[in-house]
């Protein structure tokens, strides 16, 4: 079992209410500072085409100032890959990007992208930037990650998040079974989207899972108890359920 589950802090979500009113405040710079000091293993932060949220410059003072590993959510775009070779973060996952949605909607899909972003991964990869491919829990798209050379995979937990009783059971099922499979082709499991103190428990009980990313839920409970008390309670709850058996 992997003892220790890493937590990514995404701070996306500082830089949207940032950029609501425009200036520089909420700095999300500043937020991942904070978040390293709360307990977060890294900072991930998600460089849309539309800069709906983080901008250019939040991505080279991050760099400039973070002390912890940046993994920089990107598209796969000529645009974003010339500047993840710029700025050569730590880690590079690569996320679907639609104009018009509100949040990722769901996971890539590496079986059909398969040579457009076999280019991607192997330019990243080349550049000493650790790669992994935001997909769905799915043994078709794990085989592909594997296919393309991709260090990792995180796996999406948005329909997990979002179900209820016998079906977020069956999503967890696959969950389980897909960092399992991700574990046996010897690609790293990271798991996101939608997690939070109430349902983060059975996924962080995953032992084949070695880190978690997240953020809307940590920015949004920050508004009430603030960032660092947000992250210690989000790292308590990894850390207890990390001990018990995931049931399912």
């Amino acid at each position: 079992m992997n003892e220790y589950l890493r937590l990514g802090v995404n701070i996306d979500h500082v830089a949207t209410i940032r950029n609501a009113r425009g200036g520089q405040h909420p700095d999300p710079v500043r937020a991942a500072e904070i978040a390293i000091t709360a307990g977060a293993d890294g900072i991930t932060a998600h460089l849309r085409e539309d800069r709906r949220h983080i901008t250019d410059d939040d991505i080279l003072r991050l760099r400039e100032m973070l002390s912890a590993p940046l993994n920089l959510e990107m598209a796969a775009t000529d645009e974003m890959l010339e500047i993840a070779l710029r700025h050569k973060p730590q880690a590079a996952c690569i996320v679907p990007e639609k104009r018009a949605e509100r949040t990722t909607e769901g996971g890539l899909d590496a079986v059909v992208g398969h040579d457009h972003l076999t280019t991607y991964v192997r330019a990243l990869t080349d550049a000493g930037v650790r790669v992994a491919l935001f997909v769905e829990p799915s043994k078709a798209q794990l085989d592909a990650a594997r296919k393309l050379g991709a260090a990792g995979v995180e796996l999406h937990t948005g329909a997990y998040a979002a179900a209820v009783g016998e079906i977020r059971k069956r999503e967890l099922l696959r969950i389980v079974k897909a960092a399992s499979y991700a574990q046996s082709l010897d690609l790293e499991c990271h798991a996101g989207h939608g997690l939070n103190l109430e349902n983060v428990g059975p996924v962080a009980a995953i032992s084949a899972i070695v880190e978690l990313n997240i953020g809307h839920f940590l920015v949004g409970e920050s508004i009430f108890c603030g960032l660092k008390e947000a992250i210690r309670r989000m790292r308590q709850q990894m850390e207890r359920s990390r001990t018990v058996n995931v049931a399912v």
